[in-house]
């Protein structure tokens, strides 16, 4: 750091010059972003300025009455664009905070993120709070002066860099607060400096900032200069509400679907809310909840952290504007306001009923909104009781009637479906929906023609091990969890064959659980099996099988009980050759490839191994031996 005469000159960290040249070079497709982004901090600047003043009601020097504002000039003499707003400002510890240095966590994420795509990579920058850098886009140099509201100005301060590894602060007089920003363009950016051009991308970016955006000294706003949201749906355009998202949340994408309406009554208040149509980056951090901003009256006061909205809608975005509410309301107060209950149950069962008409109208866009948040979206079930049966519709599995592993079966679909003399609805956990599609479980059901629910994600365990117990009074079972019960699509023949059955390898199960001691809690017979000789199956009383799992090393439930096919071909030479000096290792691979098949893992590979490869030795032996001569009819 140099200093001379109040001047210092810093170093950019390394991942600061890595972005300044991202700007200046590769992501120069979609220049015009530039104005977008620093337009929109201006914006912020402005709210952050009506925030604190409703904060702190003292009035922060003498500038209380002059109107906001964002002016953006050129001068074509000198090559350069202006944006000046009065806002906040900036002292001269935030100036070094928020533009000295930009090694923020979003940083290293927004570097990662790059795709190669220039025009994809260049709507990640304000998504990733480094905005400001895009001026290099158009500019060889820039220069930042601003004066934080409330303090004297002596207090002013310069910012200024060429992008090119270093930048330098000095004090400044500045006798307005706020901040301007002085763009001095790169040779061959002439065409920016032209009126109708500016004015192009600020109606095209920036139309729905709510402060006035003005280029001449007439005032006259370039834009809408109103809140969006408090504007008639009448009004507003579907290429409104994409360009409020994006300015919003500084996704690329347009939103899948949008809630705008404004509640009267006893409560005044309105919503806009967006379901994006994608998963944000941040969708599975606990502490990042920037999808819904509380403004009242227009002022925007905070993020939501929970109040506004349950955290199974936390992928929303979008404003809540309550009439009511008093503007220097904390966290503290909004957790036991009645006007925010009723704005949360309220904006609940206005989203669930959108989705309802996306489910029902739009299937497709249905189906894209469950691949992005229904692991997220399906955690209602357990948090939010009352509306747990409007949730409970909007579900969606794979199945084994599903044709691809996307989930597209609802549970009314399942039960319409379901085979008479069928009871229950019949699901499996397992690690994925792909390795429920090939576990054993599935094979007297698949043979009998009955769906089964594939599940496979952590959620689903919680989900229907605890709320959701039944659907339209159909009790929800799991094929892998006690004895396999058909109830009446069991036919008198098999019950039959499985009494028989149950006398004939009476001593075989007997002597395959001595042997597997301390590793099954039971063996027995079972008709769920048709091709497998062997499933691992829990207790009925015990927790649903995969739920355990995860909460277990071994992947194994607690009381694992094996259960084997007599109609296989194995399991049939088992119970001929009960004296087989092999039965004990058979016993184990018979259990342990069971183990495999549910995707767990047993303890002992290599003992596994040796087994397995000592019985295949035996077969080959046995297969090898010639026949014993038969005597002739003629001897």
């Amino acid at each position: 750091m140099a200093l001379q005469a109040n001047t210092e000159t810093h170093e950019f960290q390394a991942e600061a010059a890595q972005i300044l040249d991202l700007m200046a070079h590769s992501l120069y497709s979609n220049k015009d972003i530039f104005l977008r982004e620093l337009i929109s901090n201006a914006s912020d600047a402005i709210d952050r300025l009506r925030f604190e003043r409703n904060s702190h009601p003292e009035p922060a020097g003498d500038e209380q009455d002059e109107a906001p504002r964002i002016r953006v000039t050129f001068d074509k003499d000198a090559g350069t664009i202006t944006i000046a707003d009065n806002g906040i400002g900036m002292s001269r510890r935030e100036v070094m905070a928020n533009i000295g240095t930009i090694a923020r966590s979003g940083t290293a994420e927004f570097i990662r993120t790059l795709t190669g795509d220039q025009r994809r990579d260049s709507e990640l920058i304000g998504k990733f709070g480094v905005g400001f850098y895009s001026a290099f886009i158009v500019a060889e140099r820039v220069v930042l002066t601003s004066r934080r509201a409330g303090l004297p100005a002596s207090d002013g301060v310069r910012w200024s860099s060429d992008g090119k590894g270093e930048y330098t602060l000095e004090a400044v007089e500045r006798a307005e607060r706020g901040t301007t920003i002085v763009l001095e363009l790169r040779e061959g950016e002439d065409e920016l400096l032209n009126e109708h051009r500016l004015r192009s991308i600020i109606e095209r970016y920036s139309d729905h900032i709510s402060q006035p955006i003005v280029m001449d000294q007439d005032e006259a706003p370039v834009n809408q200069a109103s809140a969006l949201w408090a504007r008639p749906k009448s009004e507003l355009s579907e290429q409104d509400y994409h360009s409020y998202y994006r300015h919003l949340t500084n996704d690329f994408s347009d939103p899948l679907a949008h809630l705008h309406t404004k509640v009267e009554g006893r409560y005044e208040y309105t919503l806009l809310l967006f379901i994006p149509s994608r998963a944000p980056h941040n969708l599975w951090v606990p502490q990042a909840r920037d999808g819904i901003r509380l403004h009242i009256r227009r002022v925007f006061i905070l993020e939501d952290s929970g109040q506004l909205l349950p955290n199974y809608l936390r992928f929303l975005r979008g404003v809540i504007d309550s009439a009511d509410l008093p503007l220097n309301v904390s966290r503290e107060i909004l957790q036991g306001s009645q006007a925010v209950a009723h704005i949360r149950s309220s904006a609940v069962k206005r989203v669930l009923k959108l989705l309802k008409e996306l489910a029902d109208n739009q299937p497709e866009k249905y189906a894209d909104f469950w691949a992005q948040f229904g692991s997220v979206f399906k955690q209602g079930i357990a948090d939010d009781p009352p509306h747990r049966e409007d949730i409970t519709e909007l579900l969606r599995f794979t199945s084994t009637r599903s044709e691809t592993q996307a989930a597209d079966v609802s549970l009314s679909d399942y039960v319409a479906r379901m085979k008479e003399g069928q009871d229950r609805i019949y699901y499996l956990l397992a690690p994925s929906p792909a390795a429920a599609a090939t576990s054993p479980h599935l094979e007297a059901f698949r043979a009998k023609g009955i769906e089964v629910l594939l599940l496979g994600e952590a959620v689903d365990g919680f989900v229907v091990s605890g709320p959701l117990r039944e659907y339209q009074g159909k009790h929800l079972q799991s094929v892998a969890q006690g004895p396999p019960d058909f109830g009446d699509l069991a036919d008198e023949a098999e019950k039959e064959a499985a009494d028989q059955a149950d006398s004939d390898y009476a001593a075989l199960l007997g002597r395959l659980k001595a042997h597997l001691a301390g590793k099954a809690w039971d063996v027995r017979l079972t008709s769920r099996l048709t091709t497998s000789p062997a499933c691992i199956v829990t207790d009925g009383a015990e927790t649903d099988f995969t739920a355990v799992q995860r909460l277990r090393g071994s992947g194994l439930p607690n009381q694992p009980i094996l259960e084997i096919n007599p109609r296989h071909v194995l399991v049939e030479r088992l119970n001929r050759g009960l004296d087989d000096p092999h039965l004990p290792a058979w016993a184990h691979v018979l259990f342990d490839q069971a183990v495999l098949a549910t995707g767990a893992r047993i303890e002992t590979p290599a003992t596994f191994v040796t087994q397995l490869n000592d019985l295949l030795m035996s077969l080959a032996a046995d297969a090898s031996e010639p026949p014993t001569a038969q005597p002739s009819d003629e001897s």
